[in-house]
């Protein structure tokens, strides 16, 4: 497996694994599955600094991607970011999600960063192992703050503070 910056011709593979949560997972809150020609403004946001975007490749195939975006639009925020990370769901649990977010994070190092932030919809112990075996800390619990599959989901947002 390679991990190395996001193309974007990689992006119809991202749209395929993305769209998979959004469908049959609470993992995100988007409610309506993307076209690649949709996800294109998202797309725009990588700048190879503060905001990259990282795939996890095996003979052409991509098997998951993590990203960093803005995590508000108001500039005093810029030093902080939010990551997440996907894998295609035919290859969770084999340590991609591992693999992407330290080639990810190690990039982040070279930024004027200050903060990374990840915000987990519970129940998802999978995912919350993953970010404190990179050092992320529980910082706020928020309460059915959202509402998919006719159901409230609590999230809570975790921090790394970067080098």
């Amino acid at each position: 497996m390679n991990c190395r910056p996001a193309t974007i011709d990689d992006l119809p593979a991202m749209v395929g694994i993305y769209n998979h949560y959004v469908e049959q997972s609470h993992c995100t809150f988007d409610l309506t599955p993307f076209t690649a020609d949709g996800r294109r403004s998202w797309w725009q946001e990588f700048d190879g600094q503060r905001r990259q975007c990282w795939v996890a490749e095996e003979e052409d195939q991509i098997l998951g991607y993590a990203c960093s975006t803005r995590l508000k639009i108001k500039p005093a925020y810029d030093t902080s970011v939010e990551v997440s990370v996907y894998a295609h769901v035919a290859h969770t649990g084999q340590g991609i999600g591992e693999a992407l977010y330290r080639s990810l994070l190690n990039a982040l190092a070279n930024q004027d960063l200050h903060r990374a932030y990840a915000l987990i919809a519970l129940p998802n112990e999978a995912s919350l192992k993953l970010h404190e075996r990179f050092g992320f800390r529980r910082v706020a619990h928020l309460h059915e703050v959202g509402r998919k599959f006719q159901r409230y989901w609590d999230v809570v947002w975790l921090e790394l503070r970067l080098p």
